[in-house]
C-alpha cells in the first residue's frame, strides 16, 4: 500500500464537518459551492462557476501537453431526516449527506489542494479539471452540466468518478469494466374500471382486483422474458386507488421503477409491461394506460480508462484489495451521463463496515473520514498516471 503523506488531513476533516452539518439539496449547493470555490481559489487554481447553476469546476494546469482529464465530484444532500447524534450532524431538519457526497467533495478539494503544493514534483503534463457537480440525487445534475457545455469550455480526453462504498473495507476498491449502475426508469399505469357501490359489484368494473392482478403479473416480467442470464428489476412502489370503504373507484393507480443495464433489454421490459396491461385490460373490461419516464442511463465504464484505473489502484492499495468482481449497483447515477459522452471510470472507494459503514441513504449514515487519504492518494496516482 502506497499512499501519500497528506499534512492537511484535519483541515479537510473540518471542511467535510462542515459540509456534512449544512446540507443543501440538488441545485440549491449555493453554501457548498461557496467552500468549493474558496478553497480553490486558495489553493491557487484558476475557478469558474455558474454551469447547472451552483457546479464548480476548477483548473490546474502544468507543462505544454493537450492531454486533459477530468475528476467529477457531487455535492447535493438527499431530503432525509438525520438520526445521528454527533457534533456535525445535519443543522437543517430534513436535510442530510446520506450518500457521502460530503466526503466526495472533500476528497476532490484534498487532491486538488494536494497537487497544487506538490505541482513541481508531480508527473504529470497537461491539464486536469476538478468537478464539483451539483443535483446528483434524481435530478440530473450532470446532464445540465453538460448541457450547458462543460466539455466544450473544459476539453477533457477522459472523465473519472468516484463513490465510497459501505460494505467493502477501508483501504480496498472496487473497480470493474462494463456496466457498474442501473439505469433507471419511473413508470405510471393508469386504471379505470366502473365504480359502483361495493356490495354491488356485479354492477361495476373492480379497477382494483384488475390492478391487484396487475402487480402479481409484473412479477413475471423479469422472471419469464429475460434471458436467465441478464439482469432487471421491475419494482411496484405504490398503490392508489379508493377513498370510502364501501365505494369501488373508477380508478386507481400504479407507481414503480424499472432498472436495467442495456438498452435492448429496457425495450424488452417496457414491451412485456404494455402486454400485461393490454391483457389484463381485456380480461376485466377495464382501460388500462401506462407511461414510462426514463431517467439515469446506465453508468458503462469504458475498457482502457479501466484497466488505467485498475492499475493505479493497485499501486494505492495493493492487488489484492482491488475488487475486479463484484456484481453491479442496480442503484443509479448520474456520472452515467458524462461516461456516454466521455470514456472514462467509476470506482468504488471502501468506506467500511464501522462507523459510517451502513448503508447509503440511511439516517445513519456518516461517510468515513478514514478513507480519505486512500482517495486522495488515488486521484492524484490517477493523474500521474493518465498521460
Amino acid at each position: 500500500m502506497k499512499l501519500l503523506d497528506i499534512s492537511f488531513l484535519a483541515d479537510l476533516v473540518a471542511i467535510r464537518h462542515d459540509i456534512h452539518a449544512h446540507p443543501e439539496l440538488a441545485f440549491k449547493e449555493v453554501r457548498t459551492a461557496d467552500i468549493v470555490a474558496r478553497e480553490l481559489a486558495a489553493y491557487g487554481l484558476e475557478v469558474h462557476r455558474g454551469l447547472a447553476g451552483t457546479g464548480v469546476v476548477g483548473v490546474l494546469r502544468k507543462g505544454s501537453s493537450a492531454r486533459a482529464i477530468g475528476l467529477r465530484a457531487d455535492m447535493d444532500a438527499l431530503p432525509l431526516h438525520e438520526k445521528n447524534e454527533f457534533p456535525h450532524r445535519s443543522r437543517q431538519p430534513g436535510q442530510m449527506h446520506a450518500c457521502g457526497h460530503d466526503g466526495h467533495s472533500t476528497l476532490l478539494l484534498g487532491a486538488a489542494r494536494y497537487m497544487a503544493e506538490h505541482l513541481e514534483s508531480l508527473d504529470f503534463d497537461g491539464t486536469v479539471y476538478f468537478i464539483f457537480q451539483p443535483a446528483e440525487e434524481s435530478e440530473g445534475g450532470a446532464a445540465v452540466m453538460i448541457e450547458d457545455g462543460l466539455f466544450e469550455q473544459f476539453p477533457m480526453d477522459a472523465v473519472f468518478g468516484l463513490h465510497n462504498w459501505p460494505g467493502i473495507a477501508v483501504g480496498e476498491m472496487a473497480v470493474m469494466p462494463g456496466a457498474v449502475m442501473a439505469g433507471t426508469c419511473a413508470f405510471e399505469i393508469a386504471v379505470r374500471g366502473h365504480g359502483c357501490h361495493a356490495a354491488m359489484p356485479h354492477q361495476g368494473v373492480d379497477t382494483l382486483v384488475a390492478a391487484s392482478q396487475l402487480v402479481l403479473a409484473l412479477q413475471t416480467v423479469v422472471a419469464r422474458n429475460l434471458h436467465p442470464c441478464e439482469a432487471a428489476v421491475v419494482s411496484v412502489t405504490q398503490i392508489h386507488g379508493g377513498e370510502a370503504w364501501n365505494i369501488i373507484p373508477d380508478d386507481a393507480v400504479l407507481r414503480g421503477t424499472i432498472r436495467t443495464f442495456k438498452a435492448e433489454v429496457q425495450e424488452l421490459v417496457e414491451h412485456a409491461i404494455e402486454r400485461l396491461c393490454s391483457g389484463i385490460a381485456s380480461a376485466f373490461g377495464a382501460q388500462i394506460t401506462v407511461n414510462f419516464d426514463r431517467r439515469y442511463p446506465p453508468t458503462v465504464n469504458s475498457i482502457a480508462e479501466t484497466e488505467l484505473c485498475r492499475r493505479v489502484a493497485a499501486q494505492v492499495f495493493g492487488s489484492d484489495r482491488v475488487h475486479q468482481d463484484e456484481l453491479p449497483s442496480m442503484g443509479a447515477e448520474d456520472f452515467a451521463y458524462m461516461l456516454r459522452d466521455k470514456p472514462g471510470c467509476y470506482v468504488w472507494l471502501g468506506n467500511g463496515p464501522g462507523t459510517g459503514g451502513c448503508t447509503l441513504h440511511n439516517p445513519h449514515y456518516d461517510f468515513n473520514d478514514e478513507i480519505l487519504k486512500f482517495g486522495i492518494s488515488y486521484w492524484v496516482r490517477l493523474v500521474e498516471n493518465a498521460q
